[in-house]
């Protein structure tokens, strides 16, 4: 929901901004209004977020009921999930690159020798490592928990 924009006095909001968002058992989201006079656009702007949702209201609140997962659904956010998980690891490599390339202008420079140049290349490798490997726990905790049904 954190991605859905309410127009709010001709002004694209963040629904977190007009509403308060609460969950209410396993599958379903309870959305209050701060302005009741903006409910009809809190819903429009639900079906227009493509999340799948149908948002129904009661005039004070809306309604909103998490369907549960199809197996279909279940193998498209599994790929999400990879794919973001990769993107994070290319960040880590482009950090790794760019303190790479710090040491190695250090050790021209004559700030550093090359014996620290080597150590730091083992440190730096190790720390990419270590967070590439929390990346991937985290990654598969994700799918194990998205094949659970």
């Amino acid at each position: 929901m954190e991605h859905v924009r309410v127009d709010y006095n001709g002004v694209p909001t963040p629904l977190s901004h007009v509403a308060s968002i609460s969950a209410s058992g396993t599958n379903l989201l309870i959305i209050q209004p701060l302005d009741p006079n903006i409910i009809n656009a809190i819903e429009k702007a639900i079906l227009k977020s493509n999340l799948g949702l149908t948002p129904s209201s009661d005039g004070h609140l809306v309604r909103l009921v998490v369907p549960p997962l199809s197996e279909e659904r279940r193998e498209e956010l599994t790929k999400m999930v990879k794919k973001m998980l990769e993107e994070q690891k290319i960040v880590v490599r482009n950090i790794r690159r760019d303190a790479l390339e710090d040491l190695k202008k250090q050790e021209k420079a004559k700030e550093i020798s090359q014996d620290d140049l080597r150590r730091g290349e083992t440190k730096l490798q190790k720390v990419t490592d270590n967070f590439v490997s929390m990346i991937d726990g985290v990654g598969a905790a994700k799918e194990a928990e998205l094949k659970q049904v």
